[in-house]
Order: structure tokens, then C-alpha cells, then sequence
């Protein structure tokens, strides 16, 4: 696709090259059944889906690291408020993120990230990939950022913004109170597809995947699913739809100065085909302490060239794409044009 002049997450938005020194990203082909389901399919985390340690680990830091932080940077200098936001939000909830996600970095990444003991009973995260230096105190919440090369504005707000910034996962916390209520307490969304955080924040399970077609079954078993992401797993489970760039940050309202139908995308053109499907591996990961669960979100594309050429796998989402109700094609936002892209899988 052209870029629209003045679109300042043109730059932001182009691939790494593989030169960083860290893995290829990992690949997934969430269709094994060919055809379009709402269910929560959850694995249990660790499943072996042929990407080996990566499948184990919460956070999967892949050579695309430089690429997802750009366009995290670019959001944040857009306005954070757009993408970080919070609800009732306490102080123990806070620090309880930020222990779980600084222990498991230093765990799964003992390379990337180290913590050392600081002044005045602080502790320090060093992190790698980004040469920033996060100080905490011994509630785990952020007391100073030191940054590598001054990119960082606005600065850091709190330790869940700057964790956030040192992983290609979006990050999201739904809470559940005593009376029995859940709601999603924190959300920093830098990466959404096709949605808006503002939407969604403060709101409860049911109400936040409403727009959902098909989603009925789901929703009406919604206190047991909080439940679940909170006491049981941790899970993993993928989400999937087609996109026809490789834009990760399609929030619904584009950047001042942004041509709208360029920001949106989802513009196939049989003559010139551009197709990708785009996957969410999505990770729960139950916080009892504070009576929530953390979900991850790290987005990958597949270019639909690559599974054309595979047989089994062109098959497998022709059937999803035509097994699609006509709601479900709306929700995608390929509806009207899935006959084309069904003629140029079958070619």
C-alpha cells in the first residue's frame, strides 16, 4: 500500500531486519479445525505448538523487538492517554503487576533483563534491548526511569507503562470484586486491531466482547471464565483475522493529519494482492493476591502468500472464510470482499 504524506507511523510501522541477535518470531496457524468458531479454546501454557521454549514462555521477545517498541513510541507520542489507560486501579493491584511481569522477564530472559539493589532500599531493572534503567522500590512500583537515549516522551507513568515498553505484548488486568463484579482495571493497548481502549476500560467481560457476533454462549459464562483466568491456568488461546497490511497499530480513530481510509486498511485488491493474517497469541496468567488476571496479547502476520502455497493450510482458510456468518465477515471487516479474496486463494 502507499504511504499517505504526513503520516508520521509510516516509519514507525516498517519490519526490523533480522540483525538484532534475538530469535526468529515464533508461527502459528490457529485454523486447524478450517473453520470460524467463537469458543475460548484455551491451551494450557507450555503446549508444544513446534516453536519450542518460545511456547513455554509468557513473553516472546523475537528479532521484531526494534520494530514493535517503534510503533509503541509512536503511539505513546501520539497521546498516551489514547492507549494507557486505568479503572479503579489500586496500589496493591499496581505493584502486583509489576512483580509478576519484572520476575518473569528476569526468568525467561536472564540475558535481557538483571535486577540489582539501588539507594535508599530501591532495587534497579536493567533492561537490555532498550539500555533503560528502571528503578522500584520494594512495592515494586516505579520511583524513576532512566532512559538510554532520551526517546522516551511523555515519560513513564508507572511501572506497568514502562514494563509494557520492554515487550512486543500488550497488556491488559480484569479484576473481580466482592460483589462478584469483574471489570478491566488496566489496559495498555498500543497495538489494538480495530479497537479502541477507551471503549473498553471499566467495563465488564460481557460488555467489553458484546460486539462479537456469535459471542452469546461465551458471554453468558462469563463469571465462570474471570473466574478461571484468575484461579486456574495459565492459558493461552489465539485469536485470528485477515488484514491486507501489516500496520500493528489499527486503532479505529487514526492520527491527526491521517488519511481514515489509509489508517484503516482491510482493502483487498485481487490484481495486486496484499493479504496477511493476523494472530493473537493471547496468555491469562490468574493473580489470586489481588483477586485479577493478567492477559497478553502479542500480535505476529502470516503472509497469505505463504499459506497459498501450502495446500492443507489454503484449504483450511477457505473453509473458515466461507463457513464466516455474514455478521462475523462484518465484524473482520472483509465483508463484500471475501468472494474476491476466496478467488485468489483458489488460483
Amino acid at each position: 500500500m502507499t504511504a499517505v504524506k504526513g503520516d508520521p507511523t509510516r516509519k514507525a510501522d516498517r519490519q526490523s531486519g533480522p540483525d538484532t541477535g534475538l530469535p526468529a518470531a515464533a508461527s502459528y496457524f490457529p485454523l486447524s479445525s478450517g473453520i470460524y468458531e467463537i469458543k475460548p479454546g484455551l491451551h494450557y501454557l507450555g503446549e508444544d505448538f513446534g516453536n519450542g521454549e518460545a511456547d513455554k514462555r509468557v513473553f516472546q521477545i523475537d528479532r521484531n523487538f526494534p520494530h514493535y517498541r517503534r510503533v509503541k513510541l509512536a503511539a505513546r507520542e501520539e497521546r498516551l492517554s489514547k492507549y494507557f489507560l486505568t479503572a479503579h486501579l489500586t496500589i496493591p493491584m499496581e505493584s502486583a503487576v509489576g512483580q509478576f511481569v519484572t520476575q518473569r522477564l528476569l526468568a525467561e530472559y536472564p540475558n535481557l533483563f538483571g535486577l540489582e539493589p539501588g539507594p535508599a532500599g530501591t532495587q534497579v531493572l536493567h533492561c537490555a534491548l532498550t539500555g533503560e534503567r528502571l528503578v522500584l522500590g520494594d512495592d515494586w512500583r516505579l520511583r524513576k526511569a532512566v532512559y538510554a537515549r532520551g526517546n522516551v516522551d511523555p515519560p513513564y507513568l508507572s511501572i506497568i507503562d514502562a514494563l509494557a515498553m520492554q515487550i512486543q505484548e500488550d497488556l491488559a488486568l480484569v479484576s473481580l470484586g466482592e460483589d462478584g463484579r469483574d471489570w478491566l482495571s488496566a489496559l495498555h493497548l498500543c497495538l489494538p486491531n480495530h479497537w479502541a481502549p477507551d471503549e473498553k476500560i471499566g467495563r465488564d467481560f460481557a460488555t467489553i466482547h458484546q460486539p462479537v457476533p456469535e459471542i452469546e454462549p461465551i458471554s453468558r459464562n462469563a463469571p465462570k471464565i474471570v473466574r478461571a483466568m484468575i484461579k486456574k491456568g495459565p492459558y493461552v488461546r489465539f485469536a485470528w483475522g485477515l488484514s491486507s497490511d501489516r500496520r500493528l497499530n489499527h486503532h479505529p480513530q487514526p492520527p491527526l493529519g491521517v488519511d481514515p481510509v489509509e489508517w484503516r486498511g482491510r482493502r483487498f485488491n485481487q490484481s495486486t494482492p496484499e493479504l496477511y493474517l493476523r494472530i493473537e497469541r493471547q496468555v491469562t496468567w490468574g493473580l489470586p493476591g489481588i483477586n485479577s488476571g493478567l492477559f497478553t496479547i502479542h500480535t505476529y502476520f502470516t503472509d497469505c502468500k505463504a499459506i497459498k502455497a501450502e495446500r492443507r493450510k489454503n484449504r483450511r482458510l477457505q473453509t473458515a472464510i466461507d463457513s464466516m456468518m455474514r455478521a462475523s465477515l462484518v465484524y473482520k471487516g472483509i465483508s463484500g470482499q471475501e468472494e474476491a479474496i476466496l478467488a485468489w486463494l483458489r488460483s
